[in-house]
């Protein structure tokens, strides 16, 4: 049977036909699905500009899967979930970006400086803490310590915090000596509590050296020597506390008192008081000195003297305690009325975040700030 060649004739046409059409077709849908692709795109931030965050997180997830390589999609999904607390899905997404082989070092930074923030926002520490360990020696290494210092101060892991305080000094990035003096007498009262006071007189001294303008390591110093009978030892410490730090001598005022009636040396405390209290008032000033004061008549005179330099309600409520007001039930209502009142006038509080507390914090409870406590009461403010 012959060949008949007509048919072949034919089929070129035909052939040409079909394959043109058929290209025709897949360029229509890229051009479609690159379309639809920066579409979504902009109708997402269009939703981000407008607060409709779940619309946003609809039109970018399309987005993504129209452009699967598109890292900047990948960033933009990932914050968002982070940023709705779906911190399982921006990991997801943020794994992901790390996963692929194309990306340059700057973005692969980027992706795990991202992993990093959401493990720190969903309270994954440990996890948080070796992705931050990561970016040491990238553009977000600086960022990153700071970070693990907030991990390490919240867990209160002070040996390490003292270390990234340490490398962020030596490298420039503001001085931290004041913070790494407070995270070594945190060493100090956890090593004083154990029993080891060898050791925690030694941290004191390195956190004195360290920040010798710092008044929180020679107050625990003082302490510690007066607890362990040297009261000596913490009366020369004060003593040096009132020339490098004399706004914090306040703070220890009666602990001052106390050395100074343990080694005989009233009369040089009590100097030193009425010198301080000249230049700075303080209630608890006044305190110390009717403390050490010898004339049992003297106290009352205190509050007088201290009344015509501040007007003190607190130091009012104290001359009228020792006041006889007629009735002597209407003398205890009055005391008591008075009481009330000046007891939130003796707090200490917080300069940062208002936080007010009975007692003065060196690192606030409320916002986590370090010395951001005056070393005076509210009511002195």
């Amino acid at each position: 049977m012959d060949f008949d060649f007509t048919w072949v004739l034919l089929g070129f046409p035909i052939a040409f036909t079909l394959g043109w059409l058929a290209s025709r077709l897949d360029l229509r849908q890229l051009r479609i699905e690159n379309r639809q692709a920066p579409k979504a795109y902009f109708r997402g931030l269009n939703f981000l500009l407008n607060e409709q965050q779940d619309q946003a997180i609809d039109a970018f997830i399309e987005a993504v899967q129209n452009d699967p390589d598109t890292s900047e999609l990948h960033f933009a999904l990932g914050n968002l979930f982070r940023r709705r607390g779906e911190y399982e899905r921006a990991v997801r997404v943020h794994e992901h970006l790390m996963s692929r082989g194309d990306l340059t070092q700057p973005e692969r930074d980027r992706a795990q400086h991202a992993l990093a923030l959401d493990f720190l926002k969903a309270g994954l520490l440990d996890r948080a803490e070796i992705a931050l360990r990561k970016l040491e020696g990238t553009s977000y290494g600086e960022e990153s310590m700071l970070a693990l210092l907030a991990i390490y101060e919240r867990s209160r892991d002070w040996a390490h915090a003292t270390e990234i305080a340490g490398k962020l000094d030596s490298a420039s990035h503001g001085s931290f000596s004041g913070r790494q003096a407070h995270y070594l007498c945190e060493q100090a009262l956890t090593a004083s509590a154990s029993g080891d006071t060898e050791e925690a007189l030694g941290t004191l001294q390195q956190a004195i050296r360290l920040a010798p303008n710092s008044p929180r390591p020679l107050i625990d110093l003082a302490k510690l020597q007066s607890q362990l009978g040297r009261h000596q030892d913490a009366f020369e410490t004060l003593l040096k506390l009132e020339k490098t730090a004399p706004q914090a001598l306040p703070l220890a005022a009666s602990l001052l008192g106390n050395v100074a009636q343990q080694s005989g040396r009233q009369q040089q405390a009590t100097d030193l008081l009425q010198a301080s209290y000249a230049s700075m008032p303080s209630i608890d000033l006044v305190e110390a000195i009717i403390k050490l004061d010898s004339n049992p008549g003297e106290p009352r005179d205190r509050y007088v003297q201290h009344l015509e330099h501040e007007p003190s309600l607190v130091a009012a409520a104290k001359w009228i305690a020792g006041e006889k007001l007629g009735d002597e039930h209407q003398h205890i209502l009055v005391q008591r009325a008075l009481d009330k009142a000046t007891k939130p006038l003796m707090r200490y509080r917080c300069a940062a975040c208002g936080f007010e507390a009975t007692q003065h914090f060196w690192h606030c409870p409320g916002c986590q700030a370090w010395d951001s406590y005056p070393a005076r009461r509210i009511e002195e403010l």
